[in-house]
């Protein structure tokens, strides 16, 4: 027989959703169009209800005024509003009755044009208050966004808009907010987990090398040499060590704090000065100032950070002999500060704003020295920030530095 083809087979169906297609713009239900029905009926009805009225009254008017405000009476004119005494010749008499029916037909006029202006007014009140409360109405998802967006604002990235309603520009805004704060979650959330996995990631083989060289040099049989040569690795593992803490405690405080506690500056300036008290005497410098209690609403153990950070530079950085530090602590202006000043070498203003970036010190970058890693300052700026306060610095006369904390009570 001969082959005979296989019929063909139908093509695949797709796999994907085919994108609908959006209605023309002029046919959404766009804000543009809304108002414009929206202000554009207001107006009508309220110049429909003008009109109704001005037309009422004009009738009003109208009837008053065709009333003729005279009678003859037994051959003689007698009127309650004008006066018709003393007329002895026609003429005289047409011309009084043309005066007071021009004098009635005013009043009736000035009376139209009062009642009219009292409308207007009640109808323009009543649309002020109409057209506020549609506007209210229209305007109320940007509330609903300006919200949710201070709710973020304090590190509450799980909310979400989810607006419902039209198809309009304010919908499409929501949509648009919702979708980028589900971007920055995960980035944020990918963040801390890096955090976390790098911290155990590089402190467990830092901490095994310190073991070791530990165990090695409390041999006593070693040779000179060779303890010589763990000290210096050691004291090289101890400062990658400062490295790795202070790089993950940058990336954990870049963050606003969530769980806030009372936390008493005075108290936490002080438990500062005694870890660094011990290094203060080694180098000669005085360790002074007057702390008053300024309590502020954060995480004591990150304030903790900010102010041994900036004493052990004041004490590091400082002249070889007679050199101080004074540590202040006061509110003011609804503000908690938190000063630290020193002597020392002089600093150039245009080089203070280069003392807070990482691994920046003062005329060196990324070189090596006992003094530190080069993070305590941005370490410092990064908490402060996260308990939306700020910390600035300014040369002092004469050598040294100021570094002013304020933050919010």
């Amino acid at each position: 027989m001969p082959n005979v083809p296989a019929p063909p087979t139908a093509p695949p169906k797709p796999t994907w959703e085919p994108k609908q297609q959006e209605p023309p713009y002029w046919l959404r239900p766009t804000i543009r169009i809304r108002l414009t029905l929206l202000y554009g009926g207001m107006f009508l009805i309220a110049g429909i209800l003008l009109l109704a009225i001005i037309y009422m009254l004009a009738a009003e008017a109208l009837h008053v005024g065709s009333e003729l405000p005279f009678k003859i009476v037994n051959g003689s004119i007698a009127s309650d509003v004008c006066n018709f005494s003393g007329l002895t010749t026609p003429d005289a008499a047409n011309a009084a009755m043309n005066t007071c029916v021009n004098h009635q037909r005013q009043q009736a006029l000035d009376t139209l044009l009062n009642r009219s202006l009292l409308a207007l007014v009640g109808l323009s009140v009543i649309a002020f208050a109409f057209g506020y409360a549609m506007a209210g109405r229209v305007l109320s998802p940007l509330g609903r966004i300006t919200r949710t967006a201070r709710q973020v604002a304090g590190t509450d990235l799980s909310r979400r808009i989810e607006l419902d309603g039209p198809d309009d520009e304010l919908k499409e805004l929501a949509d648009t907010f919702d979708e980028m704060l589900d971007r920055l979650e995960r980035a944020f959330t990918a963040q801390q987990r890096f955090v976390g996995n790098a911290s155990h990631e590089l402190r467990t083989p830092l901490a095994i090398n310190r073991t070791l060289l530990e165990v090695h040099l409390s041999d006593p049989q070693a040779p000179p040499e060779l303890k010589q040569l763990g000290k210096t690795l050691l004291a090289t593992n101890e400062r990658s060590e400062q490295l790795v803490e202070g790089l993950l405690l940058l990336a954990r405080s870049d963050n606003q704090i969530v769980e806030r506690k009372p936390v008493d500056l005075a108290e936490v300036a002080s438990r500062a000065i005694d870890q660094t008290h011990g290094e203060a005497e080694e180098r000669g410098v005085e360790i002074r100032g007057e702390r008053a209690p300024a309590v502020v609403q954060g995480n004591g153990v990150l304030l903790e950070r900010i102010a041994l950070n900036l004493v052990q530079n004041a004490v590091r950085y400082n002249v070889p002999e007679g050199g101080w530090v004074e540590v202040t602590t006061e509110l003011q202006s609804g503000q908690a500060l938190l000063v630290v000043s020193n002597t020392g070498p002089v600093v150039p203003a245009y080089e203070i704003d280069n003392l807070f970036e990482p691994f920046r010190r003062l005329r060196t970058e990324r070189t090596g020295s006992d003094r530190g890693v080069g993070l305590g300052l941005s370490i410092a700026r990064s908490v402060a920030r996260a308990h939306g306060g700020r910390i600035g610095a300014e040369p002092r006369e004469g050598g040294g530095l100021v570094m002013r904390v304020s933050l919010p009570v």
